[in-house]
């Protein structure tokens, strides 16, 4: 054959041996590959299962691919022991078997005859379906290569998935076992407490989703973006992850029942206390209102409300659920009463405020005027007849019973304003009514004047 010939120039004998030598290394390489994948694991499992969806179609297809390898590897192993049968018939090739050789090892040379179930399933990765094929041994090295890395990727993105998904799955469903059995002993059963349910439809996803997994694996792998190696990509655990975060809410929905469980007895007792100083600090009110209208006139005094019986209805309520033993119905009870009860006993301390404000008052104009009196003595004018006389009239009206603290407070005033000019200071702001300076009587100031001996 001359340079015509497709093979291209003939080799010479170390051409020949180099590739020979080349060959057989590349050969020894297919069959140390093709033997692991015989043994993967994987490839075991995808043989065995019962398998369904896209894992079904590409694992059908591989196993024709496979199948499609080991015809190819045949056939250059057949090319290949050829060519050492030739090479050795002589230990200087002639030019007739360096032709031959070169034609062998650099031509298409290599016929296969596809199976027709293997070219009816594999025919997208090599072209047509046609039964049989030419390569040249380098052709048909690419070709294999490039079967198998389709066909491992297959093989190890299946392993991958069935290594991680379902071993977590069942540890999940182990989990949520325990967890449903803590859930029904405090009394979080479906049907009756929202995270009851969520159990319930949790242990449906998961029993769904490692189904799924073990007949589908390849449904839930993700390659790698731009990446081409076999097996380059992850297994999806969006829904694993998701049921996971549920499962962990409703574990701690059940670690709430459970720390009611523990403190309800202490919580009980402290809501019972606080109603009762809510009780206790409302009857003070009402008691401080009937002094308050007695000792002062003409004062709007607000109405005191009794104790509110829904609360303690609702306590008791609380005290049944924790008799029987119902905690997931006890807790949001609980959250609820404490709060109210809080309040209850703010609402009872303003209650008590406002209605003693008047006496509050009337302490403060008591306490303003024997301010000015020490204050008079000081300067020695205690004994002036007519701040003496200014004196006496306030106080009578702030120690007499029903006392008008509007008149009480002018008569502070002009003590206030007749001490100033003996003493020569500026006038006292305020006299002219009682809303100026010292005269706003608003209401501030703690409870005064109950249990005095005189009005």
């Amino acid at each position: 054959m001359g340079v015509t010939d497709p093979a291209g120039p003939v080799m010479d004998r170390d051409e020949v041996d180099r590739a020979l030598a080349r060959l057989g290394q590349e050969h020894e390489a297919i069959e140390t590959s093709l033997l692991a994948l015989q043994d993967h694991a994987g490839r075991r499992l995808l043989e065995g299962a019962e398998l369904t969806g896209v894992t079904q179609e590409r694992w059908t297809a591989t196993e024709a691919s496979i199948t499609l390898l080991w015809t190819y590897f045949d056939a250059y192993t057949d090319a290949l022991r050829t060519a050492r049968d030739i090479r050795s018939r002589r230990r200087w090739s002639s030019r007739e078997d360096l032709v031959e050789l070169t034609e062998l090892l650099r031509g298409e040379s290599v016929t296969v005859a596809d199976s027709a179930g293997a070219v009816a399933h594999a025919s997208t990765l090599h072209g047509t379906g046609r039964l049989s094929h030419r390569f040249t041994l380098a052709a048909l090295v690419d070709r294999m290569n490039e079967l198998y890395a389709s066909s491992l990727d297959v093989v190890v993105a299946a392993d991958a998935v069935w290594s991680a998904l379902p071993a977590r799955i069942d540890l999940l469903a182990a989990e949520l076992q325990r967890t449903r059995q803590l859930a029904h002993s405090v009394g979080v059963r479906p049907g009756e407490h929202p995270s009851g349910d969520d159990l319930e439809g949790i242990t449906r996803t998961l029993t769904a989703l490692r189904a799924r997994v073990i007949s589908d694996p390849l449904a839930f792998w993700v390659p790698a973006q731009g990446s081409s190696a076999p097996g380059g990509g992850r297994p999806d655990t969006t829904v694993y992850d998701r049921e996971a975060r549920a499962l962990e809410d409703v574990r701690r929905e059940i670690d709430a029942v459970l720390t009611v469980r523990q403190d309800a007895e202490k919580r009980l007792v402290h809501l019972r206390d606080v109603l009762s100083r809510a009780d206790r600090t409302l009857a003070e009110a009402r008691t401080a209102r009937g002094e308050v209208l007695a000792k002062i006139a003409a004062t709007e005094v607000p109405v005191v409300s009794g104790p509110p019986t829904a609360l303690q209805e609702q306590l008791a309520t609380a005290a049944e659920y924790r008799r029987q033993g119902q905690w997931h119905r006890l807790s949001p009870l609980l959250e609820s009463l404490e709060e109210k009860a809080e309040d209850e006993l703010l609402r009872a301390r303003e209650s008590l405020t406002a209605v003693t404000a008047p006496l509050a008052v009337r302490a403060e104009l008591r306490g303003r005027l024997d301010a000015y009196k020490a204050k008079v003595a000081r300067h020695g004018l205690a004994e002036d007849p007519f701040l003496v006389e200014r004196y006496d009239a306030a106080r009578r009206m702030l120690w007499s019973a029903p006392c008008d603290l509007r008149v009480a407070e002018q008569a502070v005033l002009r003590y206030q304003q007749a001490a100033a000019e003996q003493l020569g200071t500026p006038r006292v702001p305020g006299q002219g009514g009682p809303q100026d300076g010292h005269g706003s009587h608003s209401g501030h100031g703690g409870h005064e004047g109950r249990g005095e001996q005189t009005p």
